[in-house]
């Protein structure tokens, strides 16, 4: 049985190897966990000999097909909690991560799907980021950084890059939220900041905040 240590390493592998798809540097997973190098070495070699990564001394560690499962599906549950917090319980986006950190390590599979019916099998959490089905299978969508795009053009928020408790709060303040209608009025040259219409309100953004902003053009 995988461990609770073992699950958040599956997942910060998951997260830094861009869904799966390459290898990550034991220096990059220290890092992300906030532990020494010397220990994630030897949690690798403990996930290589339960086939959950592939792992090569100086190359870094890879996830094998069940170790991408096994993370997936922590995020499954991570997601559909933040979910329940936020549309049953009363929690705003930047109050669910560290208590959805906690449940999402709950093994049972049925109260995972049953949660799911009950929330009546939601496609995105509460930050836009989409939620995997039982199977591990994810529905992404086709989304760019608000930074993209042009003057006068307009698009729907779809989702947050950082979702960080000190981000979703600013964002709080601002009234801005995910399913927004965001134009861009104007974009300054020299800073690249940003103007915009949020719904019928006008603000002007840094471009830092346009870039963790990923939204669909719309016409």
């Amino acid at each position: 049985m995988v461990t609770l240590s073992e699950e958040n390493y599956l997942k910060a592998i998951y997260h830094l190897s861009n869904h799966g798809s390459i290898s990550v540097s034991t220096n990059a997973i220290a890092e992300k966990m906030e532990t020494k190098a010397s220990s994630v070495t030897d949690m690798i070699k403990k996930l290589a000999d339960k086939n959950f990564v592939n792992y090569i001394k100086y190359h870094g560690a890879s996830l094998t097909e069940l170790g991408r499962l096994t993370a997936v599906l922590v995020i499954r549950k991570h997601r559909l909690w933040e979910m329940f917090l936020v549309s049953k319980l009363n929690f705003s986006w930047d109050e669910v991560h560290n208590v959805a950190e906690q449940l999402e390590h709950i093994k049972s599979e049925k109260l995972i799907n049953e949660l799911d019916a009950f929330l009546e099998f939601p496609t995105h959490d509460p930050h836009g980021d989409p939620i995997p089905d039982k199977n591990g299978n994810i529905n992404t969508l086709d989304k760019v950084p608000l930074s993209t795009l042009q003057e006068n053009q307009g698009s729907k928020l779809l989702s947050v890059k950082d979702s960080s408790d000190e981000f979703l709060r600013f964002l709080n303040k601002r009234n801005i939220s995910i399913g927004d209608t965001i134009n861009v009025l104007n974009i300054e040259p020299y800073d690249k900041s940003v103007q915009i219409r949020v719904n019928s309100k006008e603000m002007t953004i840094t471009e830092n905040v346009a870039e963790n902003l990923y939204v669909k053009n719309v016409k």
